[in-house]
């Protein structure tokens, strides 16, 4: 996650953006009915909303995998009661994954992922090894002032790590790389603090995550696709899976109850999906499955699908797999779920934070993913394991 295209579309989009200073933003989810954008019809109920942290950018890096995974750990640290002022490094998740994907493109002969694209899993291995730190602490730019970008540091990492894969020779000297790999890191992102202070009180990475109480192992990971057994684990086989997590697999049902089920009961979700579908508009502040194929719809009929609900597709487990089968749902772009609201025809919509920042449509950032987006074209989700209903939990032989 994420294809750079798609992000670089949206940021040349920002100027062209109307701001409506009248409409309800989707953070504070206040009034009786909301919208997606100025001059649109559709009218939206709040059914659960959860707290959330402010929007994050992740500017022209493929990191939405960090940002959409610690936003969501922020709400973890909402919900367990530990405040809402939490605004933890996404650049020092990424500056500790950069040396793993290293690692691990050499001893896979390099046919693995090494950019900077990852998944939820990477977080958890993060947090797991190293810990965690505040943005404060480590915001991974020399220069306060700038915006993340990763493209020179991708390139330079690849061409180093490059080097090392001589398989005619049969030698790799792993001490010389992972000097090399850390030096790299360090001259873009800078240096990550082995101690620090921080509100009176003095931490290394590794006790400041502790600290917050978030455990790695209460968080799993979600998917729903036929070619594996249901109710096993597989490994999900998308290239930003590169350190090789395996996955719950539950049918589309499971997959719907888990996703209400959870929000219903306070449990935020990290959501990654394809986000290269027509119906992705995020600077509408909508995205939709529409009933009616693209193909068929007239001119009109397109220009009116972000102003005014349309019937959604009925997404069966069929369509979930071809679309997967056939490269047409791939591990796009990772966001965060935090609520759920209807539209006046009683059509539910996950409401999404997204890490573009806040100033690229009309709900500040977010955006509203109808029920049957959502079910299409989720590759996987990640929730505390408690946020499962239980008798999904005993399917899965998961202690909770």
């Amino acid at each position: 996650m994420i294809r750079k295209q798609i992000l670089a579309m949206a940021l040349v989009c920002a100027s062209s953006i109307i701001f409506a200073q009248d409409i309800n933003k989707v953070p504070q989810l206040s009034g009786p009915e909301m919208t997606n954008k100025k001059g649109s019809e559709y009218k939206f109920t709040v059914v659960k909303n959860l707290d959330a942290t402010a929007v994050q950018n992740q500017n022209m890096t493929g990191t939405c995998w960090s940002f959409s995974a610690l936003s969501f750990f922020e709400s973890e640290l909402i919900r367990m009661g530990k405040g809402k002022d939490y605004n933890l490094s996404e650049m020092f998740v990424a500056r500790k994954a950069y040396p793993l994907k290293a690692d691990n493109y050499v001893r896979m002969h390099g046919k693995t992922n090494i950019g900077e694209g990852g998944g939820f899993p990477d977080v958890i291995q993060v947090i797991r090894e190293y810990g965690m730190v505040p943005e404060e602490v480590y915001s991974g730019k020399k220069d306060p002032k700038e915006k993340h970008y990763h493209g020179q540091l991708e390139a330079t990492l690849i061409s180093v790590v490059k080097s090392t894969v001589d398989e005619k020779s049969g030698k790799i000297d792993f001490a010389a790389m992972h000097t090399s790999v850390e030096n790299v890191c360090d001259a873009f992102l800078g240096k990550v603090p082995e101690k620090f202070d921080y509100k009176g009180k003095s931490y290394t990475p590794r006790s400041y995550a502790d600290a917050t109480g978030i455990k790695a192992d209460d968080y799993v990971f979600i998917t729903s696709f036929t070619h594996h057994p249901f109710y096993s684990k597989f490994v999900l086989e998308v290239p930003d899976n590169w350190n090789w997590e395996a996955m719950y697999n539950v049918p589309i049902n499971d997959l719907k109850e888990i996703l209400n089920s959870a929000i219903q009961n306070g449990f935020t979700i990290a959501w990654a999906a394809d986000v290269s579908e027509k119906g992705f508009m995020f600077q509408d502040g909508i995205a939709i499955e529409p009933a009616k194929s693209f193909a068929d719809m007239t001119a009109d009929e397109k220009k009116s699908l972000s102003m005014k609900p349309t019937p959604q597709l009925n997404i069966t487990q069929e369509l979930r797999q071809k679309a997967f089968d056939n490269y047409e749902t791939q591990d796009d772009h990772g966001m965060h779920i935090v609520g759920i609201v209807k539209d006046q025809d009683g059509t539910p919509f996950y409401v999404v934070k997204n890490s573009w920042g806040s100033d690229l449509n009309e709900c500040g950032g977010y955006f509203f993913a109808s029920e049957s987006f959502v079910l299409y074209k989720t590759t996987s989700i990640m929730l505390h394991k408690k946020g499962l209903p239980a008798p999904i939990a005993k399917k899965l032989n998961i202690t909770q």
